[in-house]
């Protein structure tokens, strides 16, 4: 069960630190807990667990589809691996080991992507994955995790060790904004309404959660009142809510930090054509590549701020007044 802050500011725990010691915990409890990191160990502050545990701990150097690959090898022998790369290596350069080695070999293994998006920030286009989730959301079985804060890469993470099968997280690696109360318990799979509307749903993951919370609030200056949803699995992607809001809220808008071809838009949006077709308006980045920047400055940039989120609320709410899908 989680429970929402009544107030929001930034997390006074990187998340990056929540992922080690929630995975050191884990290999206090369980030997069969293995980490792979590809070169990036200090990045990923994962210092502290091959300190503690150097016999399971690997660092395989800048070779993230081998990574994959030992890491599925691992698994076949028992073992439960987290293998960390930034989101652009951990999904590009692996995707085949994700699909053969792992995936269809039906194995335990789990991969985060750091620094998503435009969390990325000063390491420029190459490594700035606006495409990670597209990429690999068409492969069979897989689970898609996008984590919102600290409290829950400490619960999902957990829940992961005792969890089959594979599962990709994307996270950033230092402060977000802090959205849940400590001690929340997050039900994978399923999404979490955050703060109710009637009006319109916006589903939100990652950073663009908090900006879709103050852009409820700047919807009330127009007398809109949107249910905000922290939609944080994109794969299996959450029907019954979908549908639910559809019917309820009759509009939607998506946010993601993430390319909104094959992103999160695209995922409700192949739900709610299933179910009860509603006006769809996608807040993401619309197919361009990465570059540097602050955070705040790349997010003003793709339009991934709370006042594109009201502008794009306010074009669905007009939408449904007219009509369906009339634009």
């Amino acid at each position: 069960m989680f429970n929402v802050r009544e107030s929001f500011s930034k997390s006074d725990t990187l998340m990056r630190d929540a992922y080690c010691k929630t995975l050191m915990a884990l290999a206090e409890e369980n030997e069969d807990i293995v980490v792979l990191d590809a070169d990036l160990v200090s990045s990923s502050g994962m210092k502290p667990f091959f300190k503690a545990y150097p016999e399971r701990a690997f660092n395989v150097g800048i070779a993230e589809a081998n990574m994959v690959g030992i890491a599925a090898g691992l698994s076949a022998v028992g073992k439960i691996p987290f293998a960390h790369s930034f989101g652009c290596f951990a999904s590009r350069k692996t995707c085949d080991q994700i699909m053969i080695s792992a995936a269809y070999a039906k194995l335990n293994v789990k991969i985060l992507g750091s620094d998503p998006g435009v969390t990325a920030s000063y390491n420029g286009g190459t490594h700035m994955p606006f495409e990670d989730m597209g990429v690999l959301r068409s492969i069979p079985g897989i689970t898609l995790i996008e984590l919102t804060d600290p409290v829950m890469v400490k619960d999902v993470v957990r829940q992961l060790a005792g969890r089959y099968g594979v599962y990709y997280l994307r996270m950033p690696r230092k402060n977000v904004t802090a959205i849940y109360e400590e001690g929340s318990t997050f039900e994978i799979g399923k999404g979490n309404i955050l703060a109710d509307g009637k009006d319109v749903t916006i589903f939100a993951s990652g950073i663009l959660v908090a900006e879709a919370l103050e852009a409820r609030e700047m919807l009330k200056k127009d007398k809109i009142s949107a249910r905000i949803v922290d939609l944080f699995t994109w794969k299996p992607i959450d029907m019954a809510l979908i549908e639910k809001c559809a019917r309820e809220t009759k509009t939607f808008v998506t946010a993601e930090n993430h390319n909104i071809f094959g992103g999160l838009g695209a995922a409700v949006s192949e739900a709610v054509v299933k179910t009860y077709p509603v006006p769809v308006e996608m807040v993401g980045v619309t197919d361009r590549f990465g570059q540097v920047g602050t955070e705040d400055y790349l997010k003003k940039e793709y339009g991934l701020t709370a006042e594109a989120i009201a502008q794009a609320a306010g074009r669905a709410v007009s939408r449904k007044k007219r009509g369906i899908f009339s634009l």
